[in-house]
């Protein structure tokens, strides 16, 4: 019995942490507003987005996008401006190159 509570809270852990991403329509309903830098030296954050959810970070860069607004953890929201973001990011094409550029932005993310 202690195996399988310990495997549930596990598991519910990990659904909690990952990074669950979910694209607003309007700039109000957002958690964090983005904008997509055309290099990686201007990121704040190099994305990877993942093809499942169980493959999705915990705060690490590799973003999984949700169908549904309720099953995401955090709504951005992409910006047409630079100056208008919270975090510029940067989609890199694998999952080792995802990652925080800028530690003073991860909190946007928790």
């Amino acid at each position: 019995m202690k195996t399988l509570f310990l495997l549930l809270s596990l598991f519910a852990l990990q659904q909690t942490m990952a990074q669950k991403i979910f694209t607003v329509d309007y700039e109000s309903q957002a958690d964090v507003k983005v904008f997509v830098v055309k290099y990686e030296s201007q990121a704040d954050l190099k994305v990877f987005k993942v093809k499942y959810e169980s493959q999705a970070g915990d705060n690490d860069g590799k973003w999984f996008f949700t169908q549904y607004q309720s099953q995401a953890k955090k709504k951005i929201y992409f910006v047409k401006y630079e100056s208008q973001a919270d975090v510029k990011i940067f989609f890199v094409d694998y999952e080792s190159q995802a990652g925080w550029k800028n530690n003073q932005k991860k909190h946007f993310f928790y």
